[in-house]
């Protein structure tokens, strides 16, 4: 690959916005930033648009969206795979840790099968270079589960893994506190009462059975790996001071403020849902994620079922006036990037990968016009 040449961009730096150039070399790293607004002979005339970062996703579930696009439909999975890696891609994530449910809490019983064919498929197309971005894996481990802990053996085995979340979807704590929000979902899917009524008494008992068992495995098992260990919708103060104790250094998507407010008190880092910045608030009925933000409680921002709501969130809190722009793209670049333990790239500095984005201003919404993975053209 030659050298690639960007001028007359504003550039969103980790703490300041420079109208001017940048450079790759051959091996598309980040060789110089220089202020100039000019554009320059040979090279992308950004014509005064926006140059950012590659975003890095710490969390996505779009892979099983792709895999189920209707609640009685599956997709072969290979197929759902590249359909999804198309979808980061065009929305600008050049990094994506492929959330994966290990374990099943009653509800979604095929979210095994797409855990088994996806760390096959990433392997696979990983190897052939049929991806454009990057994939690794984020195990979500369902406690309440009796075969947990054989599905993250078998994953662990198979896969590169950089983020692990322990949860608890069981009806009637964590995101499901509510149970009568929890039923109108359900019901929504086709359950009758009778049937909610037994789902709901059968996931309490697996909780019952499982959930201490598999938490004392996991964090037992993943002590000294250097892995980053999530919490994931923690409700109470007592339930992060319990996760902070026992080594948990993430909070991820917390639910309510005093969650958040308890972990950013006992130095964790917090990951919140762009959706819910774009929606304005949380499909569940959970905290908003823009008054996290504005109490300064948020650290990251995920994707979660939604791809393109990353860079839409970025922008959506600097035109709410929360945050400026640099602090608004560092939590989709740069603190997504260190979380994942990964130091190449999530910045435009010098010695830094050349993963870009050229965004432009539209109508009050970034409409994205080229992305980058280490100077490739991937969209």
């Amino acid at each position: 690959m030659k050298t690639l040449a960007f001028s007359n961009f504003r550039m969103v730096l980790e703490d300041r916005i420079v109208h001017g150039a940048l450079t790759l070399d051959e091996n598309g790293k980040i060789i110089a930033l220089e202020e100039d607004p000019h554009p320059r002979p040979g090279s992308e005339d950004g014509q005064g648009d926006w140059l950012l970062p590659g975003l890095v996703d710490v969390h996505t579930d779009n892979l099983e969206r792709q895999v189920q696009p209707r609640s009685n439909v599956r997709w072969p999975s290979r197929s759902a795979f590249l359909a999804h890696d198309s979808q980061c891609a065009a929305a600008g994530i050049t990094t994506v840790a492929d959330a994966l449910c290990v374990g099943d809490a009653g509800f979604e019983s095929q979210r095994i099968q797409t855990l088994r064919d996806a760390v096959v498929d990433l392997t696979f197309l990983d190897e052939q270079g049929l991806l454009r971005s990057d994939h690794v894996l984020h195990l979500r481990c369902e406690l309440p589960t009796p075969n947990m802990q054989q599905l993250f053996e078998t994953a662990m085995a198979q896969a590169p893994v950089h983020m692990i979340s322990i949860m608890d979807h069981t009806p009637g704590v964590g995101q499901h506190a509510n149970l009568d929000k929890f039923r109108e979902g359900r019901r929504g899917d086709g359950y009758s009462e009778a049937e909610l009524d037994q789902m709901i008494v059968e996931a309490q008992q697996r909780r019952e059975m499982h959930s201490e068992i598999n938490r004392h495995y996991l964090l037992e098992k993943l002590h000294g790996m250097g892995l980053q260990i999530a919490s994931h919708d923690d409700r109470t103060a007592e339930e992060v001071r319990r996760n902070a104790a026992e080594g948990i250094r993430i909070a991820e998507f917390p639910v309510s403020l005093e969650a958040a407010q308890e972990a950013r008190k006992l130095g964790m880092a917090t990951v919140a849902g762009a959706p819910n910045v774009v929606r304005g608030g949380s499909h569940s009925g959970n905290i908003a994620v823009r008054d996290l933000v504005a109490a300064g409680l948020v650290d990251v921002l995920a994707s979660d079922y939604v791809p393109h709501a990353m860079l839409e969130a970025a922008f959506a809190l600097t035109r709410m006036g929360l945050i400026k722009l640099p602090e608004a793209v560092q939590m989709v670049s740069l603190a997504p990037a260190r979380m994942l333990g990964l130091e190449d790239r999530g910045a435009l500095q010098i010695g830094m990968r050349g993963d870009l984005l050229r965004v432009r201003d539209f109508d009050n919404h970034p409409l994205l016009r080229a992305v980058w993975k280490a100077g490739e053209r991937i969209a």
